[in-house]
């Protein structure tokens, strides 16, 4: 089969095509021929040199993949059996720029109805994320007020929609104009050009005050003594992303004053069992959110795999909203 594969650390030109032996599925495991695959910040900075897959996991790339299911393992159930055949996404800790990859199938989803076969394989990696830091980790409810870093990026954009359908006050940062419309659209309620804005003085502003009960935030070190002086007292920064560097001084006195916590989650390096219980409540709680229309596929652009290099200097490039997606016909 074809894959992609780093030659070494860098940027989109250490990316090149290779051909690799065909994945084999063990017992509790499916192999997927694979239609697309989401490309996200993880694959990113696993190029970068700063992300290594989790031990076991394939070096191959890629997260998240849509296809169809073409064998299950030798001595798989009944129920990993009757997935044969089956459109599918697939939450993956490695080897999704491929042309096939093997899985656990309880990691596995039915593409929602009504979505292109193409556009699921950006689903499953962000509603994961979305949803287990979100609902999970922070604990929001409806009337909380949130603020997502990145908008319009794959998390940020679906992250909005999320949190506009519970009920929540939703502020967001973008770097343009044109991403702040988009913003709206998908749900913002308030949006702060970062870099035309006071960050810090704007959510204050917006607030009254008070400060945001949860922030969603993706570039780390780099705001995290604005992101603590932006929330509300017993107010939860969720850290997803490290952007903005890893290392920053911690104002412990602010935290303990205002009763603050830090909650800091990776999606990839989680185990079988804790990934298996994410995907069924995304699967029961986000699916019929996606089918009902009230959360909307954010496809920004494909690339077929052999233009992986192109795609990942696209994403590099900033200027996307929504997801990038591979292709492999």
């Amino acid at each position: 089969m074809r894959a992609v594969q780093y030659t070494d650390a860098g940027g989109p030109e250490v990316i090149s095509l290779a051909e690799r032996a065909d994945p084999t599925p063990a017992a509790g495991q499916v192999l997927i021929q694979v239609a697309a695959a989401g490309l996200n910040r993880a694959d990113v900075m696993q190029r970068l040199g700063v992300y290594p897959p989790p031990k076991g996991a394939s070096e191959i790339p890629g997260l998240e993949v849509s296809g169809r299911v073409i064998a299950a393992g030798q001595g798989s159930d009944l129920a990993v059996q009757e997935l044969i055949g089956k459109e599918v996404v697939a939450l993956l800790a490695g080897g999704g720029y491929a042309e096939q990859v093997v899985v656990d199938a309880r990691h596995v989803l039915p593409v929602p109805t009504g979505i292109s076969l193409t556009d699921a394989a950006g689903l499953i990696e962000v509603a994961a994320t979305v949803h287990s830091n979100l609902r999970g980790e922070a604990q929001v409810r409806p009337g909380d007020t949130v603020l997502v870093h990145g908008g319009t990026g794959g998390i940020g954009s679906f992250a909005l929609q999320y949190l506009h359908g519970l009920g929540a006050e939703v502020l967001t940062t973008v770097g343009s104009a044109e991403k702040a419309s988009i913003a709206v659209e998908l749900g913002a309620d308030h949006v702060i050009n970062y870099r035309e804005e006071d960050l810090g003085a704007r959510v204050q502003e917006l607030t009254d005050g008070r400060g945001v009960d949860v922030i969603f935030d993706v570039v780390g070190a780099k705001y995290l003594d604005t992101n603590l002086r932006s929330l509300a007292t017993a107010g939860r920064l969720v850290i997803i992303g490290l952007q903005g560097g890893r290392t920053a001084e911690l104002d412990l006195g602010l935290m303990l004053a205002k009763r603050l916590l830090i909650i800091a989650t990776t999606l990839r390096a989680r185990d079988a069992e804790a990934k298996a219980e994410i995907v069924q409540a995304v699967g029961e709680e986000i699916w019929p959110l996606i089918e009902s229309g009230q959360i909307r596929v954010q496809t920004d652009k494909t690339f077929p795999l052999e233009e992986a290099a192109a795609a990942h200097e696209y994403f590099d490039s900033g200027t996307h909203t929504g997801k990038i997606l591979l292709t492999m016909v």
